[in-house]
């Protein structure tokens, strides 16, 4: 039977928090809300969580921001490809600038040209198929910035590596048994 990390859990819960308690500071650009304390939170996941955590967790806080009257349906497309892509980047490079990248990539082109549908069909609005991708390209090179910082600080200090050993003991216990 495959266990569950709780301090995975735990964590993801947390940044879903911070997220959702967060998500009052956004911006509006064009047809959309810049949210980029939600693409600090993708690069956050994952680095500390993988890209299934990541995502769930930007789902998780999408969600909450949409019944809270926070967001709308396009927090979905633009927070949880941007997960996705910089939690499988971060899981097969271990490396920072690369990961970086693909929430940048993720979130600002693929996910901004997934939200065309969703306005569209969806929420009703006439827009272009690139519509969305320069303000989710605005929202998520501003929220890298902000994760870039605390992450280099982490880094620098040794408290990354430190934080990565207490998530990981379990999954370390795991494999040696």
């Amino acid at each position: 039977m495959k266990q569950t990390n709780i301090k995975k859990l735990a964590l993801a819960g947390m940044f879903v928090a911070i997220g959702v308690v967060l998500s009052t500071f956004s911006i509006p650009v064009g047809a959309s809300k810049c949210f980029p304390i939600q693409h600090m939170m993708n690069v956050m996941c994952a680095v500390f969580l993988g890209p299934w955590y990541g995502v769930a967790a930007a789902f998780c806080t999408s969600l909450i921001r949409n019944l809270m009257g926070t967001g709308t349906l396009l927090a979905f497309p633009g927070s949880m490809v941007g997960a996705l892509a910089c939690g499988l980047v971060f899981h097969g490079t271990k490396k920072l600038i690369p990961t970086y990248l693909a929430e940048v990539v993720g979130t600002g082109i693929l996910g901004g040209i997934l939200a065309y549908p969703i306005a569209a069909f969806i929420m009703g609005k006439e827009v272009a198929v690139f519509a969305f991708v320069v303000p989710f390209l605005i929202s998520t090179i501003g929220g890298t910035i902000i994760a870039a910082v605390i992450l280099t600080v982490l880094h620098q200090t040794g408290v990354l590596g430190r934080l990565h050993d207490m998530i990981d003991e379990v999954e370390t216990a795991k494999t040696a048994a």
